[in-house]
């Protein structure tokens, strides 16, 4: 039995083989296409209902088992899985383009009387009409071949700049010896040490998974061996790698993806990609999007100039450092911060262990969503990999399950970096058997795995910005599983406005500061001890620290982002538009050889495109829903149950069932405001 096929309620990860991609592929595709034929026939009701019992039925099983296929690629890549990946993303893309640009299925929904669909279906369809049109439903003849051409093009360029990436980074390695370690954190030197014996060999094997990466840039004295893997990490995927790491090189791939979306946006009567891809979010217009970025870079100019006078002046001052260079400011960040603030990034890290991390985050869930957290049981792709369950306790009855999530922390070879949330089914009161699914969700990290030292096993230890990643991550997770819609195409975060999507991810980051959450979910791994309240007042005051600097680096992907997709000329070098954008917006200025261009995988294969300042404008919308939080919370700073319950209902649960802003407005009373964003970073007047 094909596990890719299998009628399980969960996918068989622990099954699922290379050699299955394909014929499941074909098979699911037949069927698929099958429901297409039949739902287009003139005899067809042109029924939501009857459509969706047939064609939605099919294309979700498709799907769901594309989806296990993709995620497996992005967490446990090997070269067979990826050869079979790549040989079925044509076919696979190609009828996904096919089926959002059918103009049969396009008359079929635009003949159903919306007057008989409940208030769900109505969005959903005004999200149909609308992707039909920017799918190219209106298009004929060659124009219609040509964009069905781009679509394939750029799915597989998207898979080769993502491959490029992923390779680059697991292509690095570097033995440091004993000296050049002086100064990294123990935990990073056991690591670094035992992946290098288990290869046999002598030293500290270090990469550019950032576990790694980043303690090395800011604890290691030694600033050549900064200097070799800055140099490394900031040319992966370019022309300016070594030699060897050249035939990683994304140039060409982000040329032609940047020619193919041009060309895609004349097609359908767009001017460029930007205003295309603005159509379903929030933001109106490129024009406003731009003046939002450099308004709020004029706002956070002047502190991030202060930010940098205060590295240089410590570093000249304290370090004997006159002239910095790039790959000594993460160091001297960090040795101002010590000395500001009395206290290190290990000193902290030491306190939060990831089980009771983990436990912490569940509590807060918990209190405030009316929830219970489960351990659950599913078969899985890795050993670290957990499984969980969400119910809602009833008073008489057993626990209503809400969701179901799939928990992947730790960092490996063949893994892609960053973190993310990805749904594996929808919430969807299903139409062909009148059940509710529920949904499921990946939640995926790239942290430090625990060590084993003389027998014993230690816990994974997560710096404050991996506590971070992990709330960020589980906030997407609450919006995709909390959801009370019942129609699968707005369920969850599913027709969720791109540009508001990442409100409930950065809304839970605000609890990693708050002193009466933070308390239960530290315990020094040594002692047992809780985070120290004078630590945590050391931390609370560096929070802001260099947010000034933080805020332009976000605008300047941002404003750069944009551009590429509006005024600059594909046929042309990137390179000049990202400079003039640093000499614009940024106070310190990377090396001439420096090319974060091309591993800029949220805009050139993660779906951001011409979407960056999407973070920038959702932290405007997650402060201002937190300020609730703040001005409702009792005496001793623990959030109002009723204020998350609003919270849920008005935006985790509403899902995509209406637009954004109502859902924004349902909660607040208002539309938001800039001002908590500002005093929350800082820099409030």
């Amino acid at each position: 039995m094909n596990p890719l096929l299998s009628s399980a309620p969960l996918p068989l990860f622990d099954q699922i083989q290379p050699e299955h991609v394909a014929p499941a592929v074909e098979s699911l595709l037949a069927q698929a296409n099958t429901a297409l034929e039949t739902v287009t026939q003139p005899g067809f009701a042109a029924h939501w209902d009857a459509i969706s019992a047939v064609l939605d039925v099919a294309t979700e099983k498709l799907g769901v088992a594309w989806g296990a296929v993709s995620h497996l690629k992005s967490v446990a890549d090997t070269p067979e899985l990826r050869a079979a990946y790549n040989a079925a993303l044509p076919q696979v893309t190609e009828f996904w383009t096919r089926l959002g640009a059918d103009e049969r299925l396009y008359a079929k929904y635009k003949a159903i009387d919306v007057q008989l669909l409940n208030a769900e279906q109505r969005q959903a369809h005004r999200n149909a009409i609308r992707n039909f049109v920017l799918g190219g439903a209106e298009l004929v003849g060659t124009a219609r071949e040509r964009f069905a051409a781009i679509q394939e093009e750029q799915a597989h360029l998207a898979q080769k700049f993502s491959e490029n990436t992923l390779d680059a980074t697991d292509a690095f390695s570097y033995y440091a010896s004993e000296s050049e370690m002086d100064g990294v954190p123990e935990d990073v030197r056991q690591a670094t040490r035992s992946a290098a014996q288990s290869e046999g060999l002598d030293g500290y094997k270090l990469s550019l998974k950032m576990p790694c990466y980043l303690p090395v840039m800011q604890f290691a004295n030694d600033s050549a061996l900064r200097a070799r893997l800055y140099r490394a990490y900031v040319t992966r995927a370019s022309d300016q790698a070594d030699a060897d790491g050249q035939k990683f090189d994304n140039t060409a791939n982000i040329r032609a993806i940047l020619a193919l979306r041009r060309e895609e946006a004349h097609l359908l009567g767009y001017p460029d990609f930007g205003t295309l891809s603005l159509v379903p979010k929030m933001a109106d217009t490129p024009q406003a999007v731009l003046h939002f970025l450099q308004d709020l870079a004029n706002k956070a100019r002047p502190f991030a100039e202060k930010d940098l006078a205060d590295l240089r002046t410590f570093a000249q001052e304290q370090l004997g450092m006159v002239d910095p260079q790039p790959w000594d400011w993460p160091y001297v960040s960090e040795k101002l911060k010590e000395a500001r603030y009395a206290f290190s990034e290990q000193e902290v890290k030491q306190f939060f262990t990831f089980p009771k991390v983990l436990s912490g985050l569940f509590k807060i869930a918990e209190t405030l969503f009316e929830v219970a957290i489960r351990p659950d049981t599913a078969a899985v792709w890795d050993s670290n990999v957990r499984f969980y369950r969400i119910e809602r306790p009833r008073a008489h009855n057993q626990p209503e399950l809400i969701g179901q999530f799939y928990l992947d922390p730790t960092a490996r070879i063949g893994k892609r970096g960053g973190a993310w949330m990805d749904d594996v089914r929808t919430r969807w009161l299903r139409p062909d058997t009148g059940q509710l699914q529920t949904p499921i969700a990946h939640l995926v990290c790239n942290f430090a795995d625990g060590m084993e030292v003389n027998g014993v096993r230690y816990p994974a230890l997560l710096s404050h910005d991996d506590v971070t990643t992990l709330f960020h991550e589980f906030g997407h997770g609450l919006h995709h599983m909390l959801t009370q819609v019942n129609e699968r195409d707005v369920s969850g975060i599913s027709g969720v406005e791109w540009d508001a999507v990442e409100l409930p991810s950065q809304f839970m980051e605000n609890f990693c500061w708050e002193w009466n959450v933070l308390k239960d979910m530290t315990a020094h791994a040594e002692t047992g001890e809780p985070l120290p309240r004078a630590l945590f007042d050391k931390m609370l005051a560096a929070k802001n620290f260099q947010s000034g600097m933080q805020t332009l680096r976000q605008i300047e992907f941002s404003l750069f982002d944009m551009l590429l997709h509006t005024t600059h000329d594909p046929q042309q070098d990137f390179m000049p538009l990202l400079n003039q954008v640093r000499q614009d917006v940024a106070v310190m200025q990377p090396p001439a050889w420096s090319r974060t261009a091309h591993t800029f995988g949220h805009i050139f294969s993660g779906g951001y495109a011409a979407g960056y300042y999407s973070y920038k404008w959702a932290e405007v919308l997650s402060a201002d829903a937190y300020a609730a939080f703040e001005e409702t919370a009792d005496a001793q700073g623990l959030p109002n149950p009723q204020t998350g319950r609003k919270y849920r209902q008005a935006i985790l649960e509403a899902g995509g069932s209406r637009p954004a802003m109502e859902s924004f407005k349902a909660f607040r009373g208002r539309e938001p405001q800039l001002d908590a964003l500002l005093r929350h970073q800082g820099m409030s007047a």
